[in-house]
């Protein structure tokens, strides 16, 4: 690792608008290198228009984004590419890819579509890693959910970045599945030491699997920092607007929101 990939991420006066509707910022923040990063709040809270920019898939209307200290708007895409990868929250993909063609669509920053050795190592490991071994020549519409979900978090693994963003990598996935899903999140920071930011509506899950969160609402950051710290009743009721109780289970904090007794 050199210097410049421990630099993490950095937004400097991040603001966006669509329509004339403000919906983000202005954003001062540093998200650190390595660990897993959970944004958590509303609908509506500015979390995936904020990743997308710092993944590059949207620009943001004033500030500065760096990542790895590479200046996100100035920095060539192919150079870029090989240092952040970014999943985003709804994936039109062509229904008669295979996973292993899907999978190395992730490689192509590197081999720009001339697969070398190290190219189809990094594709096996994915496809490893994701637990996807026997399925490279399933058609992506033949999958689950969960299945399905799994390709897609595979093919931005192989493209080998040292910082992962997903967004709402859980959607559509079941109890199992997303349990599934946040471990090997957790295991891409553990065990290939990526740094991972996603986005996440189930708190619970943030908790129990993040090393920091970051909270928004109304397009402002309300709090950041350890679970310990964001997963009270003060903050959540701040930025969710409901009532919740917290409460400790096996070390970790659980939100309890569902029904409360005067309901």
């Amino acid at each position: 690792m050199n210097a410049a990939t421990a630099t993490g991420i950095e937004l400097r006066g991040i603001s966006k608008n669509y329509d004339g509707r403000h919906v983000l910022g202005p954003i001062d923040l540093t998200i650190e290198h390595g660990g897993v990063t959970a944004l958590i709040g509303p609908n509506g809270a500015g979390k995936s228009t904020m990743l997308t920019i710092i993944g590059r898939l949207l620009d943001a209307d004033s500030g500065r984004v760096t990542v790895g200290g590479l200046d996100v708007r100035h920095t060539k895409s192919k150079e870029l590419a090989k240092v952040v990868s970014i999943l985003k929250q709804e994936n039109h993909f062509m229904a008669r890819l295979t996973v292993q063609q899907l999978v190395t669509f992730g490689r192509f920053p590197h081999s720009a579509g001339r697969l070398t050795e190290t190219d189809q190592r990094a594709i096996h490991a994915a496809i490893a890693f994701l637990d996807l071994a026997g399925m490279e020549d399933r058609f992506i519409d033949e999958l689950s959910g969960g299945q399905r979900q799994r390709a897609f978090v595979a093919m931005v693994l192989a493209q080998d970045t040292d910082y992962v963003l997903l967004d709402e990598p859980l959607t559509g996935l079941d109890m199992r599945h997303a349990v599934g899903m946040m471990g090997q999140v957790r295991a891409a920071a553990d065990a290939l030491g990526k740094t991972v930011v996603l986005v996440i509506h189930d708190v619970n899950f943030a908790a129990a699997y993040a090393d920091r969160i970051i909270a928004l609402a109304e397009g402002r950051v309300v709090a950041s920092g350890t679970p310990e710290e964001i997963i009270t009743p003060e903050v959540l009721e701040r930025v969710f607007e409901t009532p919740v109780e917290v409460v400790e289970h096996h070390g970790k904090r659980v939100a309890i929101y569902y029904r409360h007794p005067e309901a």
